[in-house]
């Protein structure tokens, strides 16, 4: 090789390596902390100019929704909220206000907003109103229907209902008609992001998943 050349190529080869050096460390960055205060911002506040609606419109103060038909997202677990927003992001899950209010937040978003519900997430006391069916529903909860291979609610959700944090969501003191819905959807195929679930409510009738709901609305 000519030796005018050789400087040139060496210099060439630092400049990769140093920018493959440098992609690499840019990747290995961790994460900034999530900030609660931004996070209690953005939820209350929103940002209109990414299409970002206040979350306290539909989920009420500190994530205690008065609508029956919203969640309450006090006291939920931060990893599943944070799994549901990335699955509206994605269209794993699908919901025509919620999609494009989770496709206008960034991942810090996302993460500051999971620290603010953290920080100061009290939860709001629901109650069973069906004295008629609140039996049944305490035994699918705790010990599921043997004959159709439906597992106790309890063994992902605790007997509490209190879930088990990033694996299972939190259902104690959740609206009944937001629990149907989401029961009804998955066994419909509407709500498709968890395979666990689907099967399971198949195998359920609309009276027992009402039972189920109005059931883990009274736990604490």
């Amino acid at each position: 090789m000519n030796r005018i050349c050789l400087p040139v190529v060496k210099t060439l080869f630092i400049a990769i390596l140093t920018a493959a050096f440098s992609a690499q460390a840019a990747e290995q960055k961790p994460a900034a902390k999530p900030d609660p205060a931004k996070g209690e911002m953005l939820y209350n506040m929103g940002d209109t100019a990414r299409n970002v609606i206040a979350c306290i419109t539909c989920h009420g103060p500190a994530g205690n929704a008065s609508l029956p038909e919203n969640p309450k997202l006090s006291a939920q677990h931060g990893a599943y909220i944070h799994k549901q927003l990335v699955n509206f992001q994605t269209g794993e899950r699908h919901n025509p206000i919620m999609e494009p209010i989770a496709k206008g937040m960034t991942e810090e978003d996302i993460r500051n907003v999971v620290a603010y519900l953290a920080k100061s997430s009290k939860p709001s006391p629901g109650a069973a109103r069906n004295a008629d069916t609140v039996e049944l529903g305490r035994k699918i909860f705790r010990g599921g229907i043997a004959e159709r291979s439906v597992p106790a609610c309890a063994a992902c959700h605790s007997a509490n209902g209190a879930g088990i944090p990033a694996q299972f969501p939190r259902l104690a003191g959740q609206h009944q008609a937001y629990t149907e819905a989401q029961l009804l959807a998955f066994r419909s195929g509407a709500r498709k992001n968890s395979e666990q679930m689907t099967q399971i409510v198949k195998r359920m009738s609309e009276e027992e998943i009402k039972a189920v709901a109005d059931y883990v609305a009274g736990l604490k």
